[in-house]
């Protein structure tokens, strides 16, 4: 159900009773987004998250019949290790769902960080350069607040639509992330929050404090899909 926000006005939360609702209210969601722009633009341009949320909707979007073949494929952030390495976001995505499922090989675009940040990022940037506004983003949050890999106490850097992270607080320290500019661009964002780890970070988000997931406010808002989580 959702809930009243108390402190950002176009953010809307929604709370689920269990794991699998959650699941399965996000690949709903999805899969509309999906047709709905296909049915506008010809295509659909989603954006992905790493961890373990993200990681059980795909296993379950594996499963689904969606018309793959115009859907467009992106992440938010990756680790700057190599391809395949159990850490790396793009891998995780590509063994669980998209690997099993007809999206033309052309159309996945992961993050090069097996190149560094620098040079990774710079090579993101490129792919991005002229692709319209995403259709629908998926973020995480993290126990600090941080979601892609835009963490608390750094420079915010919007020089280009994908940029280098230095020193990350968690490892690895070099990282590759969207800009929040990139990010912004969207007509829809999903936020998944699960685990009673984050409920500081929704705490300081609800009470209107400015954690690095505030940064992303596109004019349609955000809608966080929480469970485990106290929104009361």
């Amino acid at each position: 159900m959702a809930l009243p926000n108390q402190s950002l006005t176009n953010t809307r939360w929604y709370v689920f009773n269990s794991q699998e609702e959650i699941n399965q209210k996000a690949v709903n969601r999805i899969l509309l987004a999906a047709d709905a722009a296909i049915k506008k633009y010809g295509n659909f341009l989603i954006v992905l998250a790493g961890g373990g949320t993200p990681k059980s909707i795909y296993q379950l979007l594996r499963e689904q019949q969606a018309d793959w073949q115009h859907w467009h494929v992106y992440h938010n952030d990756d680790r700057c290790l190599p391809v395949d390495h159990s850490e790396r976001n793009s891998k995780m995505a590509r063994d669980v769902w998209l690997n099993h499922v007809a999206i033309p090989p052309s159309q996945i675009h992961d993050i090069p960080a097996e190149l560094g940040n620098i040079e990774g990022a710079k090579k993101y940037a490129e792919t991005l350069r002229g692709v319209r506004t995403f259709d629908l983003v998926i973020l995480g949050l993290g126990e600090d607040g941080h979601t892609a890999s835009l963490f608390p106490n750094q420079a915010v850097d919007i020089s280009a639509d994908a940029v280098p992270v230095f020193n990350a607080p968690k490892p690895p320290a070099d990282r590759i992330t969207m800009s929040q500019e990139r990010l912004n661009n969207t007509y829809e964002v999903m936020f998944l929050v699960t685990g009673k780890g984050k409920q500081e970070a929704v705490n300081n988000w609800r009470n209107g404090q400015a954690i690095p997931a505030t940064l992303i406010s596109p004019q349609a808002g955000v809608d966080v899909y929480c469970y485990d989580v106290d929104l009361t």
